[in-house]
């Protein structure tokens, strides 16, 4: 058991959960002296209802053996599912269990996860950071696209295969924009993310360019007397 699958782990362990349960009921039924024919003829006779009652459970039920299958996503990962994000905790017989970033657990029906395009954040090792950068426009073209590649390139995470890329991306209103990616290891994303934007400023500073705030500007007429 220990030799299996984390994810699978925890479905098994929640499916023998609610096995266990429903042996020990009936057993508890059984002990009473109620006939089981009978709890079997009221159930069928009650089918329907049953039926439409345990939909949305078998489709959640369905739902987990085809994460299980088709593996998504496994316990570990980090995943996002337009509406909530966070690393798997477990996937159980109904639904998957989610610990945002702040350490909020985050229960979603199985059925919703399948049903739902899944962003799986932990699927590669390599993951590329891409940065939208604004510089005034009288700054040199050039020295803002060798600030932002050398800045990325000595960074200590970053990858050197393939090479930081950084262009003019934009010629804006009040800014010109532009694009520096570089690609890094899965679990250093973030850290590079924040140092790259730290480390740009600075540079920026010390080499003279300036990043402009937006600007409006406001006419006032004033009438005649």
């Amino acid at each position: 058991f220990k030799r299996m699958d984390v994810s699978v782990q925890s479905f098994l362990r929640s499916l023998l959960n609610v096995t266990f349960k429903l042996v020990l009921l009936f057993s508890i039924i059984s002990i009473l002296g109620v006939p089981l024919t009978s709890i079997v003829t009221l159930l069928a006779s009650a089918g329907l209802a049953v039926g439409l009652a345990l939909q949305g459970a078998l489709s959640n039920f369905a739902g987990g053996f085809m994460i299980l299958i088709f593996k998504p996503f496994k316990v570990g990962d980090y995943i996002y599912n337009g509406e909530y994000e966070g690393t798997v905790e477990s996937i159980n017989v109904f639904y998957t269990r989610l610990l945002t970033v702040d350490n909020k657990a985050i229960t979603i029906p199985n059925k919703i996860i399948i049903d739902e395009p899944i962003t799986n954040y932990s699927a590669q090792d390599k993951r590329r950071v891409d940065l939208r950068i604004r510089a005034s426009f009288d700054a040199d073209v050039e020295l803002v696209k060798k600030i932002l590649y050398d800045t990325a390139y000595h960074h200590p995470l970053t990858l050197k295969e393939p090479l930081p890329f950084a262009r003019l991306h934009t010629h804006g209103q009040d800014a010109m924009e532009y694009v520096l990616r570089v690609w890094t290891k899965r679990t250093d994303y973030w850290t590079v993310y924040f140092d790259l934007m730290e480390q740009i400023k600075k540079e920026f500073e010390k080499h003279g360019v300036t990043i402009p705030y937006q600007q409006v500007s406001v006419h006032i007429k004033e009438k005649a007397l």
